[in-house]
């Protein structure tokens, strides 16, 4: 399959991204590459194979979402530098 000018102007729109006259004539040759190797793909035999989602199996490395005891306000704030009767005195974010 041979793709056009024409078409790979659509597709670099389509991508949003600038091509060249000289890209146009390279693009197309790899894009024709490309689509030539999913011919081939076609032809393979894939009778009694199982669709699957990942080419192995996948194990969860998450740890399990187990309640805990909240810390004390005192463990909180014990590393606080400034306090200011009960709140946390940060420095200026935002000018006034």
């Amino acid at each position: 399959m041979r793709v056009d000018k024409e078409t790979v102007r659509h597709i670099a729109l389509l991508a949003r991204i600038g091509v060249t006259e000289q890209d146009l004539d390279s693009f197309g040759s790899q894009i024709s590459r490309i689509l030539e190797n999913f011919k081939l793909l076609e032809e393979v035999d894939t009778d009694g194979v199982e669709p699957t989602g990942h080419s192995s199996d996948l194990i969860s490395v998450s740890r399990s979402d187990v309640g805990q005891e909240s810390p004390s306000k005192e463990d909180m704030i014990a590393n606080v530098p400034v306090m200011e009767s009960d709140f946390v005195r940060i420095k200026r974010v935002l000018e006034q």
